[in-house]
């Protein structure tokens, strides 16, 4: 039936079979069937023929306009699933709680000024949360951090785009050796229940027989670096976060033996996303870079047993 609604546009915007047939590139006689044909499927005439060339009679101009108005809501459903279409409309993205920092409005901004009619909406929760998003289709996709070698349940589709790397430290004045032990007689800030890191960190903890005392549980990493800074216990925090903050030399970073914790960084969604795809392989471009020049900077070495640069420059010369 569309091609009959398109061909009864055409008439009414050619005033005529033979102009219709012109702008669709079909015969005269062929148009008259298409016109026939929408005719009988809504069983009333809608052409004046008592007239040479017939013109659309009343009801014809009611039906035209609802033509139009159908034929405009297809377009615009098209361009929804084409990845041709320039991304448009609303994007839903959500981020784990370790991701959600300052850094990624670089990304964000970039990707809202390529694709002014993008309309963005950002949601910070826990990655199971952000999954169960996904599937009630709250979300179109996410950025979350997963085990190394992990994926997303299926249905979910994962990308990854990065890998992270995350640090045991404590204040640059405090006295928590870098083993399991000691570690497991001191107090903790970390994300609270759910997050994969502190599953991940409490699992290679118990297999040496250990359990971390809590003693705070906060997904804000600038508050968790706080109470680090401050004494207050030994946290989690990714190595590119301790760089950007430059906060090297007001923590300790402790690494106990077999500790290596890198997550990685993947873009998690339910299947393809037609116009929004641009958008968000934007996004995803933007990222991935994000966390290469991260990567390509000076790590962070600091051990328990370093000083920091601001002491080692007030030592007197001997």
């Amino acid at each position: 039936m569309f091609d009959d609604l398109r061909a009864l546009v055409e008439f009414a915007r050619a005033g005529s079979v033979v102009g219709a047939a012109d702008r669709l590139y079909r015969t005269p006689s062929a148009i008259s069937r298409q016109l026939q044909r929408l005719e009988a499927a809504l069983g009333a005439e809608l052409l004046d023929r008592s007239v040479k060339p017939p013109r659309l009679n009343s009801l014809g101009s009611r039906v035209l306009e609802q033509a139009r108005d159908l034929l405009q809501r297809t377009e615009a459903l098209k361009s929804v699933t084409s990845t041709d279409a320039e991304p448009h409309g609303l994007l839903r993205i959500g981020l784990s709680h370790p991701l959600a920092e300052g850094t990624l409005i670089g990304p964000i901004l970039a990707l809202t000024e390529t694709y002014p009619r993008i309309r963005l909406r950002l949601l910070s929760e826990l990655t199971s949360e952000l999954f169960r998003r996904l599937l009630a289709g709250e979300l179109e996709a996410a950025v979350v951090l997963l085990p190394e070698g992990k994926t997303a349940p299926p249905p979910l589709l994962t990308n990854i785009i990065a890998s992270d790397r995350m640090e045991i430290v404590q204040a640059a004045a405090g006295n928590v050796d870098g083993d399991w032990e000691s570690l497991g007689r001191a107090p903790w800030v970390l994300n609270p229940p759910g997050c994969p890191l502190r599953a991940s960190l409490i699992d290679r903890m118990e297999r040496d027989g250990f359990t971390p005392m809590i003693a705070a549980e906060v997904h804000n990493m600038h508050l968790q670096l706080a109470f680090v800074q401050s004494g207050y216990g030994v946290g989690l925090l990714p190595a590119r976060f301790i760089v950007r903050n430059h906060s090297i030399d007001t923590v300790k970073v402790l690494r106990p033996p077999s500790f290596d914790l890198h997550p990685s960084i993947a873009i998690v969604r339910v299947g393809q996303l037609g116009a929004l795809e641009k958008a968000v392989g934007l996004l995803e471009h933007g990222i991935r870079q994000l966390f290469e020049a991260a990567n390509t900077r000076k790590p962070v070495t600091r051990s328990r047993g370093s000083v920091p640069a601001k002491r080692r420059a007030a030592r007197p010369s001997k």
